[in-house]
């Protein structure tokens, strides 16, 4: 993903009797855009007290297989200057010792080994919160009338650069295309690669039958694919194509076909269905397109390499907030009643569309029942980081 140089803003985490400013880069949004990240206790964190941390325990148990394999001077982030590989490790260890399933030891362990700071964005603290899911699909190995839309592994000839091994700053950002000759290209669009720039070249994975569940599955980033036997096939995000994301409810509200309000996954597969031409090249105006890989065992796979587990795994932009570390999330559920969702998740995924200081995307699960959940939560809310304290 490219984009103009990252210019550097200031934080400030306020403490009880004293304000200590750290450097945290500004993602090239807007100017205003930076994190800000205020120092808080767990006993002013909404609903702390009522949650499962012995389930939050386990899952940041995962990631810290992830952040002990990093070297200790190692900066998980940009926007964590402060914050070393190092520190991880110990809290991690720690981490270990807790007994599994015992709720009060988990909850003094994060009480003890971390400090809370609120997150905003400039002086904002609240954000936008949506859910994803893994989706079902029906498909097979081969092609036939009933599947004929192909599923692609990832090329061999696309190249992705981690522009964060030239700069610091630029953590978590790429710039995906191909080579001809010495210059990198964009790689072809998600209307170049349906009309069939990539037949022929054994990229196939397997076929389902519908265009549409295909589209979602891309924006979703995993899924199962059901056999004509009944056997399941999982398959996860392998690489894009590195060209821009397009929000399509977005486009039908620019339309008039939708309101904001009622944008929602449902309502815009619905649209779909019911305007198959011209929904094709609704689809087609989100140029971003997703390779997969068939996945064995456990998933799905987030963007830190470990299984996603529903209602704990939180996508972030890695540009402000990195991999791993846990999060109090709050906010509420789709609907009317709007039933608070106040729990601690685990930053261990990414997605296009999720950008910014204060932004997450929750996994919700597997299914249809996710899937209800999932297209309809565009929820407002805060969240608070957790840092390991300096001892």
């Amino acid at each position: 993903m490219s984009g103009p140089p990252l210019a550097a803003a200031l934080v400030f985490l306020l403490a009880a009797c004293a304000v200590r400013p750290i450097p945290v880069p500004e993602a090239p949004v807007k100017a205003d855009t930076f994190l800000r990240l205020d120092a808080t206790t767990f006993q002013k964190l909404p609903g702390w007290l009522t949650d499962n941390h012995a389930e939050a325990l386990a899952v940041f148990l995962q990631s810290c297989e992830k952040l002990k394999s990093l070297p200790p001077t190692k900066k998980l982030g940009p926007s964590m200057a402060s914050t070393v590989a190092g520190e991880w490790r110990v809290v991690c260890n720690a981490a270990a010792r807790v007994r599994r399933g015992a709720k009060t030891e988990a909850q003094y362990f994060f009480e003890s080994r971390f400090t809370p700071y609120r997150a905003s964005n400039n002086s904002n603290p609240n954000g936008l919160f949506t859910g994803y899911y893994e989706p079902e699909l029906r498909g097979a190995w081969r092609p036939s009338a009933t599947y004929r839309y192909p599923i692609y592994g990832l090329p061999k000839d696309l190249v992705s650069i981690n522009l964060g091994s030239f700069r610091d700053e630029w953590k978590g950002r790429h710039l995906t295309g191909r080579l001809h000759g010495n210059t990198l290209t964009p790689y072809p669009t998600r209307a170049e690669i349906n009309g069939g720039v990539l037949k022929g070249r054994q990229l196939e994975l397997l076929w389902v039958d519908s265009a549409i569940d295909a589209f979602f599955l891309h924006i979703q980033g995993s899924g199962r694919v059901v056999l004509p036997d009944g056997s399941q096939v999982r398959i996860g995000f392998a690489g894009r194509n590195g060209q821009r994301y397009t929000p399509i409810g977005r486009e039908l509200v620019a339309m008039g076909a939708l309101k904001s309000k009622q944008v929602s996954l449902q309502s815009i597969q619905a649209w779909i269905r019911a305007n198959p031409l011209r929904g094709r090249d609704l689809m087609e105006k989100n140029k971003a397109y997703i390779f997969f890989r068939i996945i064995d065992g456990q998933g799905p796979i987030g963007a830190q390499g470990i299984p996603l587990t529903a209602g704990r795994s939180l996508a972030v932009d890695r540009a402000f907030i990195p991999l791993g570390i846990p999060v109090w999330l709050t906010t509420t559920e789709p609907g009317k009643a709007k039933k608070p969702v106040r729990r601690l998740v685990i930053a261990q995924d990414t997605g296009s569309a999720i950008k910014g200081p204060v932004r997450g995307d929750l996994f919700i699960g597997f299914g249809p029942a996710a899937g209800a959940i999932a297209g309809r939560m565009k929820q407002r809310g805060q969240y608070f980081l957790l840092l390991p304290k300096k001892r």
